[in-house]
């Protein structure tokens, strides 16, 4: 089976601005999908919303992105199983991990920014 934490990750530019994640351990068998939830509330037209996996003994490393205009990034490692889709409406942005596989073990972070940090590549400053 595969072990799946979500973990609350806030941003540092703004206190109104954050992300809430359920603080729960998953657990779920190999093979089998699993969904993360990341809730998300900002004054931002522009808002990016990033999903990063931290593995033990290592640095958050970014999975996918996705924006409340459309814009859509995902690492080409991960493209077949890991999804997501942002929802503006509920301001939600479930991570979904198809065909679970025992190295998906990790610790899954959500953060939020804007367009100017992804310009400008400080996404890890978020966590």
């Amino acid at each position: 089976s595969a072990h799946v934490s979500a973990a609350d990750c806030h941003v540092l530019w703004a206190q109104k601005d954050n992300v809430l994640q359920p603080k729960a351990d998953v657990t779920a068998t190999e093979g089998e999908a699993v969904t993360l939830g990341c809730e998300y509330n900002t004054s931002s037209t522009n808002a990016y919303l990033y999903w990063y996996k931290q593995d033990i003994n290592d640095r958050p490393r970014f999975i996918l992105s996705r924006s409340t205009f459309s814009y859509e990034k995902t690492e080409d490692g991960v493209k077949n199983r890991f999804k997501s889709r942002l929802n503006s409406t509920l301001r939600s942005v479930p991570l979904t991990i198809e065909e679970l596989q025992p190295s998906d073990s990790a610790v899954y972070y959500c953060a939020l920014g804007d367009i100017a940090s992804y310009h400008t590549n400080t996404t890890h400053s978020y966590i």
